[in-house]
């Protein structure tokens, strides 16, 4: 019997994990993972496979950009003495990481699925022939 699953399932499902490793439990440590995962094998892969790499990679480029260059700048203006600038750097943390990992759980959601989807502002253009969910109108 033929299976339903599309091709690239488990390599979209992989990228996803790591995306979310990487900011929950091994930061650092889940990019790595995840940047090997994205080049080893670039040739030949499904579209819903390239596409979910394409976007956890440049989604986490984005996430180091906001968490890292944001903070430091907050610091760097605002000095890191005053109580303040410690309230808005946690606050923007707790807020800016949030929505990532909620990001992350949704694309982790469409690979389980088999669909492709794309990151708000930050996900590239997704390849030709990555299957869609299905819209109910």
């Amino acid at each position: 019997m033929k299976s339903t699953r599309p091709e690239g399932r488990r390599i979209a499902i992989a990228a996803e994990s790591l995306y979310l490793a990487n900011l929950l439990i091994l930061p650092g440590i889940g990019f790595l993972f995840l940047l090997a995962l994205a080049f080893w094998g670039r040739e030949g892969r499904a579209p819903l496979a390239a596409a979910h790499l394409d976007q956890t990679v440049r989604a986490s480029l984005w996430a180091g950009l906001l968490l890292i260059i944001v903070i430091s700048a907050v610091m760097a203006i605002a000095g890191a003495g005053a109580m303040y600038v410690w309230t808005l750097v946690i606050l923007y943390f707790i807020v800016c990481h949030t929505t990532l990992v909620l990001l992350g759980v949704f694309g982790l959601t469409k690979a389980l699925a088999g669909h492709c989807w794309r990151y708000p502002l930050v996900g590239p253009p997704l390849p030709g022939g990555c299957p869609q969910a299905k819209r109910h109108v």
